[in-house]
């Protein structure tokens, strides 16, 4: 690791601890030339897979294309982002521990649309619309429907 301060090549690892629930590793560092000190973070690099769109083309997961999705679906709604959050992490997780290198984009908007719903049901229904396009008042009410006879 480079000191950013002097840019020498030897630093040393002065201590380390677990973070973020274990998934990340805080390294306090020092210079061994100009014996600055400075935080570090280490985390796993896993590789997402790769999203398979319904006109067959692939394209690199995005976190943040999900995060406006979820942002979208939740304007003006009493959900916290670190529950949104939260979400965004167990939907990565699930598809990192896939071990699958291409998943269906139906498959990742079906994952979103799951933790909407135990999020907020409002929001649930406004990315449901959109992300099954909707095309008139009575698909909103066979959803809604189907809401509240899963809730029976």
């Amino acid at each position: 690791m480079h000191c950013p301060f002097c840019k020498a090549e030897e630093t040393k690892v002065i201590d380390s601890r677990l973070v973020s629930e274990g998934d990340q590793i805080r390294r306090r560092r020092e210079c061994l030339s100009c014996k600055e000190r400075f935080t570090t973070f280490e985390v796993a690099e896993l590789l997402m897979p790769r999203v398979v769109k319904q006109d067959g083309s692939r394209e690199p997961f995005n976190e943040d294309k999900m995060r406006a999705g979820f942002t979208r679906a939740l304007e003006k709604r009493p959900v916290s982002v670190e529950k949104v959050e939260l979400a965004i992490n167990q939907i990565k997780h699930q598809l990192q521990a896939s071990g699958e290198r291409e998943v269906p984009a139906l498959e990742v908007g079906e994952m979103v649309m799951s933790k909407l719903r135990s999020l907020d049901e409002v929001a649930y229904v406004r990315f449901a619309s959109v992300y099954r396009r909707f095309k008139d008042l009575e698909e909103f009410r066979e959803e809604i429907d189907r809401l509240k006879s899963d809730q029976l």
